[in-house]
């Protein structure tokens, strides 16, 4: 097989891909789509910013020579940021196989099974806005149907879902929250603050305290007449590891109490996909029956001044 028989190849692939499908660079696990394909290049677009770069035929053509090499491989641990969309893309090809051991791709060998790991559903790869914008849609939803705020009469299933949502809005808002925080500390002088229609930011601090080694604190002490008994004790942490390697009781050295409290262990993302689908084809069809509804007044707004004017 020569170069244009790949090349030929990948163009096809790239064409016939399901929109909803997206490539994923191999080292930074950036999404990106093949949004431009012609005889001479392929564009990618990312999908986490408005970044778009062109991917050439002849660079595809330079890693085509290199892995035509008998044993070569493209090791992927030493790839470029701007050689990783090249890699994916080259992975389409039934050619060439991802070899997880050596995280490296290279030819295959013949009956070789060559699905790359590259290309993932959209919905796998959503930037942390996107989820918690989609979980709180689905958390919204599920709000707006609960017909009883008395939990105990509330099914089990619906419970579970409530919780199971919470908990995903819940995480991903922190996570957003203090990444905003962090941008915003920038923005916000040493006594100033930050005002918004919803409500108000300043910036404020606190102390953190670690100890210092024993090196340093026990002579500061001994200056200033502590006594040593004073501060010395168990450490917890030792503590473990003694109870962890010998026969000492745990409830000898502790007081145990048991808390029991129900954890998230599961989420089901394609139902989750699927509700959402739903949620937004529902408030699709109401945006558009608003819209027939606004231009049946427009026009019939219109028709009446065309009747004013007329009578004048």
């Amino acid at each position: 097989m020569v170069f244009a028989d790949v090349w030929q190849e990948l163009t096809a692939a790239c064409r016939s891909l399901d929109p909803e499908t997206v490539f994923v660079t191999p080292n930074s696990e950036r999404p990106f789509r093949v949004s431009s394909v012609d005889s001479t290049r392929l564009v990618a677009s990312f999908v986490d910013s408005d970044e778009r770069q062109t991917l050439d035929r002849d660079q595809f053509s330079v890693l085509y020579d290199r892995l035509r090499d008998d044993g070569e491989a493209i090791d992927l641990s030493d790839v470029p940021r701007g050689v990783e969309p090249y890699v994916a893309v080259l992975s389409l090809s039934p050619r060439y196989v991802y070899d997880e051991e050596t995280d490296s791709l290279r030819e295959s060998a013949e009956g070789e099974h060559t699905d790359t790991p590259f290309l993932r559903p959209r919905w796998e790869v959503r930037t942390p806005v996107e989820r918690v914008h989609d979980d709180t849609l689905l958390l919204a939803d599920m709000l707006d149907r609960l017909t009883d705020t008395d939990f105990d009469r509330v099914p089990d299933d619906q419970l579970v879902d409530l919780y199971v949502l919470l908990s995903d809005v819940q995480r991903g808002a922190d996570d957003l929250r203090q990444a905003v925080g962090s941008t915003l500390l920038d923005h916000v002088g040493p006594s100033g603050a930050l005002h918004g229609p919803f409500g108000t930011v300043s910036r404020t601090s606190r102390t953190v305290r670690s100890l210092k080694s024993e090196e340093d604190i026990l002579p500061e002490l001994d200056a200033h007449g502590v006594p040593r008994d004073w501060v010395l004790g168990v450490v917890p942490d030792k503590l473990d590891v003694v109870v962890a390697a010998t026969d000492v009781d745990e409830s000898a050295v502790y007081d145990l109490d048991t808390i029991e409290y129900v954890q998230k262990t599961a989420s089901e993302s394609a139902r989750k996909q699927s509700r959402l689908q739903g949620i937004e084809d529902r408030v699709a069809a109401l945006q558009s029956e608003e819209a027939d509804a606004l231009r049946e007044e427009l026009a019939d707004l219109e028709e009446r001044l065309d009747d004013l004017l007329a009578a004048r």
